[in-house]
């Protein structure tokens, strides 16, 4: 197979493309990097499509070893055919390799391997060739033989029919066949194991739905209710149609004497060894996609989580609900840093709401709060009823936000939350993450492991490798399309950037520490451990505002510094007119990218990226993204009325549609139906994102059992 012109027509990309992006891969460029400083070669691939080429290109290379390895161990068998070698090389998937190599592969002793040692395999031909004029048991008496221990002829009937069974059940095509029409005209079946049991499983237990259109979350669901042991689920294939065909492929001619033996030999080859195994396969490649798929909506809604933008130049309160052990409060400055914590009891059992509402206007008072950022755990929506009560008895302005808790248990336990804040207890540490992750939502939940955040559905069924690897590759990427401020990123956000890990990070800080704050991104060489390809790797995606270079506080990359100067020297400025603003509408002077690039040094995409960064340094692409509603007041589920308009942030995006927090501590559910009306949607993530602002109307409230269903189609 050529790799090349596989992943070109896979892409829908040129060939040089795939070339040149092959070969910066080979070279240790990561992804971020290659995105965003290698657009010349690559022709401006981006990121997504970046990662998609890489898993393919792993995926392929993978194949071809696996093919090698198969052709060489067949030729050792000295059973390598012209054709044989031909069907492999052609194979374009692991499952088509498996089924060609299945004849060849070290068994353990099978029925039909024990046959065959009995010296029964010339009577499975005389039957397969159906040319004998003789009663098969009269064929089958001339291999009797006490020595090799077959007693009698219907030993040594059975025993050929073994053959002839195994025989089939190897051959590729047939294989193929079986599981292309079990795929297209199968169904997924499920039963419960006790129907008197209640479970959240109760639609599956008397269910089933053609293979071909089942998706992805019904999958899970299935496979979750029989790992729990409510349910028992099958593929169930055409099985009379797939019989036929074997007998077809099997029966070549009209014998009498062979006929009957051959279709008992293609019911027990089918029944025996083919079904069990099909079904095997075609539930793994069913959970497979539909893993991939959610996956996929994880990573995107993580995404959108981790551009939310930040709110910055606010004093924050973050305020940890909790019924028995009291509400942990910390207080958080602009910067992040943490001013005071406090616990209050203004919930159930103590009640002590007087005494918490004295301690909050106190502590707006002295830090001036504008912000309070409430997390939407356990007693959320009581806390929230203090809350508004208080505003309405405060002399200034202060809003509050509910933020995702997501994962803030998972981090104020972790090792990284005790090095951050030794001096505080769980509690308070999950505090002051509540606060931090609406000041600036990437630098605080990279340190979450990113599936204990909790954007996607069944992420603890899926593979997790597969997972962890994805959403790490999004957060990657979130974080070097925003670039990180050297002087003040953790370890744990600089260690996502391109060419940095885990040791190269602490080393940073380390040396931050050490030598005070870092002048030139050129210091960072100096980094142990952080040697020159480090450095072309991760020095464009570090900013430095306020030091010795003003081309350090932008994403321009020190590579196109000589090009960058060059630029501003034609069109008459300096470096350090980027600080004062005066590059506005840089781009309006620049008449001929083409030509002007060539001069001073760059490609004509390259130039375009410099002059768009020079004309807003530092940029920050998170600000194009919709802000987290600030609220002042509160509704309750009991005041929600059918037709009600409202506005909503979308919380979570899943395969049947969205939920929306609509302020009512419970989410409200879009179904996929409802998202909207100008055209079909195939997945809700066509319409609508994590984070997104959008207006919904109320369709039916169901208090008893806390469902909000609600209209995107106003």
């Amino acid at each position: 197979m050529d790799i090349i012109k596989t992943l070109s027509r896979e892409l829908a990309i040129e060939t040089w493309q795939t070339e040149a992006t092959i070969k910066l891969i080979d070279e240790g460029n990561t992804i971020p990097f290659i995105a965003r400083y290698r657009k010349e070669a690559t022709g401006s691939l981006n990121d997504e499509v970046l990662r998609q080429f890489h898993e393919r290109l792993v995926y392929l290379r993978n194949l071809e070893e696996k093919k090698q390895q198969v052709l060489s161990t067949i030729e050792e068998q000295g059973k390598l055919t012209p054709e044989l070698k031909k069907s492999i090389e052609a194979a374009e998937t692991m499952v088509a390799v498996d089924d060609l190599y299945r004849p060849y592969r070290p068994k353990r002793r099978t029925r039909a391997i024990i046959a065959k040692e009995k010296g029964l395999e010339p009577l499975a031909n005389i039957i397969l060739l159906q040319m004998t004029k003789k009663p098969i048991a009269g064929e089958a008496e001339a291999y009797i033989s006490e020595e090799k221990g077959v007693k009698s002829a219907e030993e040594a009937l059975d025993g050929a029919k073994d053959i002839l069974a195994e025989m089939i059940s190897d051959s590729a095509d047939y294989r193929a066949y079986i599981r292309k029409v079990t795929m297209n005209e199968g169904k997924v079946t499920s039963k419960a194991r006790d129907e008197k049991e209640k479970s959240v499983y109760e639609n599956y237990y008397d269910y089933e739905e053609a293979v071909s259109k089942i998706p992805g979350h019904r999958i899970l669901a299935l496979n979750r209710g029989e790992k729990e042991k409510f349910l028992t689920v099958k593929v169930e294939a055409p099985e009379e149609k797939i019989l036929r065909y074997l007998e077809k492929q099997v029966l070549r001619k009209d014998n009498p004497e062979t006929e009957e033996i051959l279709k008992a030999v293609v019911d027990d080859s089918y029944h025996r060894l083919i079904a069990p195994a099909i079904e095997r396969e075609v539930r793994n490649e069913l959970t497979e996609k539909a893993e991939d798929g959610g996956i996929k909506v994880f990573g995107k809604n993580l995404q959108q989580l981790l551009m939310q933008p930040p709110i910055s130049g606010k004093v924050v309160l973050g305020w940890d609900p909790a019924f028995r052990t009291g509400c942990k409060l910390a207080v958080v400055d602009a910067t992040g840093k943490v001013l005071d914590t406090v616990v209050i009891y203004p919930t159930e059992p103590q009640k002590k709401v007087d005494q918490a509402k004295k301690i909050l206007k106190d502590l707006i008072k002295k830090y001036d709060i504008t912000l309070i950022s409430l997390g939407n755990g356990t007693a959320s929506r009581e806390s929230e009823m203090v809350i508004v009560d208080l505003l309405k008895e405060l002399d200034r302005r202060v809003e509050y936000v509910i933020v995702s808790e997501a994962g803030a248990s998972v981090y104020s336990a972790s090792k990284l939350a005790t090095e951050e804040f030794p001096q505080f207890d769980v509690g308070q540490r999950s505090a002051a993450s509540i606060a931090r992750r609406l000041q600036d939502p990437l630098a605080e939940l990279v340190k979450i492991e990113p599936k204990a955040i909790g954007v996607g559905q069944y992420q603890h069924d899926m593979n997790q490798k597969k997972l962890s690897d994805v959403l790490g590759g999004t957060v990657e990427d979130c974080v070097n399309r925003v670039g990180v401020d050297l002087n003040t990123a953790s370890a744990s956000l600089l260690e996502y950037i391109s060419g940095i890990n885990k040791t190269i990070a602490k080393n940073i800080v380390a040396y931050r520490e050490a030598n005070g704050k870092f002048k030139n991104r050129r210091q960072l060489l100096k980094v142990p451990k952080l040697g020159p390809k480090a450095y072309e790797q991760c020095a464009g995606f570090m900013r430095i505002p306020g030091g010795d270079n003003p081309l350090d506080r932008t994403s321009v990359h020190p590579e196109s510094y000589k090009a960058a100067e060059e630029l501003l020297k034609r069109l008459g400025f300096t470096t350090d007119d980027i600080l004062d603003g005066k590059l506005q509408g840089l781009s309006r002077q620049v008449k001929d990218y083409k030509k002007l690039g060539g001069d001073i040094g760059v490609g004509e995409i390259t130039l375009r990226d410099i002059v768009k960064e020079l004309e807003k340094p530092g940029r920050d692409p998170r600000d194009e993204m919709p802000r987290p509603i600030l609220r002042t007041d509160v509704l309750e589920m009991k005041d929600l009325k059918e037709g009600m308009i409202l506005k909503g942030t979308v919380r979570n995006v899943i395969d049947f549609g969205a939920f929306v927090d609509i302020g009512v501590h419970q989410d409200g559910l879009v179904h996929i139906s409802q998202l909207t009306d100008k055209k079909f949607v195939k997945h809700p993530l066509e319409v609508v994102s994590v984070g997104d602002v959008v207006d919904v109307k109320v369709m039916s409230v169901d208090l008893q059992k806390k469902r909000i269903q609600l209209t995107m189609k106003l």
